[in-house]
Formats: C-alpha cells, structure tokens, sequence
C-alpha cells in the first residue's frame, strides 16, 4: 500500500528553495528588471570602449587633435557655439582651451577608466583568493599571519601609496598600469576576508574532510572542493568591487596623481573641468554623468547578480514576506487567532460547527427538532 505525501501548495507559505546551476542562475537574473537594464547599459559601455577608434573614425575626429579655430581666446578658450560647441563634425562638443573632441575623448576615456578598475578587480580577485585560501587550508601559525598581513593591508591608505610609488616609478612607466597595480595590491583585503571565512566553513564538511584524508594535496582540495563553492561569493563581491575601482582611479586622476594628459580617462577629465564648470557645463557634466550611470548600473547589476548566484535569496524573501503578512493580520486582528478568539467567547462560528444554510449557531433549526 503506497502513502501519498501531500505536498504544501506553493501559495499556502511554502518554502521551496531554487535549484543551482546555469539556467537557474539566469533564469533569476532574467526576473529581475532592474539588473537586466543594467546590464544593457554596461554592455553598451564596454562595446563603446572597445570600439572607441571605430566611433571616433565615424565621427571623424580623434582625441589628440587640437582644434584652437572652435574656442574663443578673447574668453580664455571658451568653445565657440551653444553647448560647448555641439553640432554636427563634434557631436558632445569641443574641450576649453584645447578645442580637442569631446565625443572622442569620452569614450577613450571609457576605455582606460574601464580597462583600469577591470584589471584592478582582477589582481584583487587573484591575491585575495589566493591569500583567503592559504590561511583557511594552513595550519595556525601560517592563519595567523596571514590574517595580520591582510588587517595591515586594510590600512593602507591608496592616496599614500599613490603618491609613494609615484615618486620610486619611472616617468616612462605607463600610468595605467601603474594604477591598476596599486589599487590590486593594496585591495584585496575584502576578498581574503571573505575566501577565509568560507574556507573555514567548508573544509569542516565531509566530502573536504574525506578529499584530505585520502591523501589530497591542498591544491587539489582547493580546486576540487573548494573554489566551485567559492565562485558565487567570490564573482558577487568582485562584480560589486568593479564601480568602485572605477572611483577610485577617477579620484586619483582628480587629485592630479592618476592618468595624465594627453590620456584621456574621466577622471582626469574631472580634474581638468573644475575651472571651467561655468564657462562651459557640458565639459564637466558629460564625464560626471558617464561616471555616475556606470557606476549605478554596475552597483544594480552586482546587487542582482548577488541575488541570483545566492539559492537562499528567494526564499528568505518569501519567509520575510510572510512573516510581515501574519504580522499585519496580527496586527489587525484577522488572523487565525482572531478566529479562535471568537470561537472562545461565542463571537464568531464555533470551531468544527457546520454553518450551512438552514443550520443556525444555536443549532435551532429543523435539524434540532428531528434530533429531538
């Protein structure tokens, strides 16, 4: 005899957890709107930084040239024409002073600001996994120093070091490089942190223990066991990392110590548009907008990347979801303990009662007399 197990309908406050994988992972990521807007406004960056010769050669401009014939040097080389001379040869304009293309140089600069924060990302992911994974699978000794190199790390400041290897580099050394060098190495501090902390989870588990005690190396329960359980935290910080690298090299190309001219990034832009935010606006409003929608849509993206590589997301707010909902009707007496309050005070159908029609409460009824 087979006993059928109901199963609690999906409405009825059940907990269903979401399976993991690929088509999942996209399937959560597809629901959320927001992260799909912000995922088409990243690609439409990258592929403008990518792209950026090609865009400039259709325009027909290039991000060197000067143009001293579109600025007014009686104004101290205000661009010539409304909106910082927008028309139909520079289509955002032309710098101050210079009268180089703005439409050239924007994007350009997207492509150094972008190629700097990805390859800073990049060394942060590498040397914190590396570091997270060494103190969590090392004995204690090697646990502790490492986590004390990585505190001493956090409390680096990157302007000082900036400055620092500024005056040890080479002029020759190109600057891009050398700012995502430093905002790697003094970065990855958070990724350690967290690679640790859930190394130390995992390696507890009986499937790490039984690969450690087979003989395993380290190395191989680390790319075994171990880095396919990390991907997920690992891929969601470093995604929510990104913008801020972004604003970090701005920062520094702001405060002079970044990417230098004729190199166009926006930052350095930034920096060169303090002077003239009254003379001419859109040179400083067109790199700050840039700057601040990528910044928002990759802080949306990695919100919703967080949310789909993480299976308990949508459950924890199906939870949080009835939890207010039982609070509200709690609250408003409409909840199941109304009911039973009402039932214990004779306000209300008394519990197990069919309350048909031509049955009343008091159970007078034709029903009552054939009883008797």
């Amino acid at each position: 005899m087979t006993t059928a197990v109901a199963q609690p309908a999906e409405g009825a406050g059940a907990v269903v957890a979401p399976a993991s994988g690929a088509r999942p992972f996209w399937r959560r990521l597809r629901a959320r709107r927001s992260a799909l807007v912000a995922a088409v406004v990243v690609a439409l960056l990258v592929l403008a930084a990518l792209a950026a010769p090609l865009l400039a050669a259709v325009e027909g401009q290039d991000p060197t040239t000067y143009h001293p014939d579109l600025v007014d040097s009686a104004t101290g080389g205000v661009p010539i024409g409304s909106f910082g001379g927008i028309g139909a040869e520079h289509w955002l304009g032309v710098e101050p002073l210079t009268g180089r293309d703005l439409f050239a140089r924007v994007v350009h600069g997207a492509r150094v600001s972008l190629g700097v924060a990805l390859a800073a990302t990049l060394l942060q992911v590498v040397i914190g996994v590396a570091v997270g994974l060494a103190a969590g699978l090392g004995n204690r000794f090697v646990d502790q120093a490492l986590s004390r190199v990585t505190d001493v790390v956090v409390a680096l400041p990157v302007m000082v070091i900036a400055l620092g290897a500024l005056a040890v580099v080479p002029v020759g050394f190109p600057r891009p490089v050398l700012i995502a060098l430093i905002i790697g190495l003094v970065g990855w501090s958070g990724i350690s942190k967290i690679v640790r902390a859930r190394t130390l989870a995992l390696k507890s588990l009986d499937h790490v223990a039984a690969a450690r005690l087979s003989g395993w190396s380290s190395w191989q329960v680390a790319r075994r066991e171990l880095l396919p359980a990390l991907a997920a935290p690992v891929i969601t910080y470093a995604v929510l990392l990104f913008p801020g690298n972004i604003v970090v090299e701005a920062a520094l190309s702001f405060l002079g110590v970044g990417i230098k001219p004729p190199t166009p990034s926006w930052g350095q832009m930034l920096s060169d548009a303090d002077t003239w935010y009254q003379a001419a606006p859109t040179y400083l409003l067109i790199p700050a907008l840039l700057l601040f929608v990528t910044v928002l849509a990759l802080t949306v993206l990695g919100e919703g990347v967080r949310t789909a590589l993480d299976p308990r997301a949508e459950s924890r707010l199906r939870v949080g979801t009835g939890r207010k909902r039982k609070g509200r009707e709690r609250k408003a007496g409409t909840g199941p303990e109304r009911r039973v309050r009402e039932a214990d005070h004779g306000t209300g159908p008394e519990p197990g009662f069919d309350t048909e029609p031509g049955r009343t409460k008091t159970g007078t009824g034709p029903e009552r007399g054939a009883g008797a």
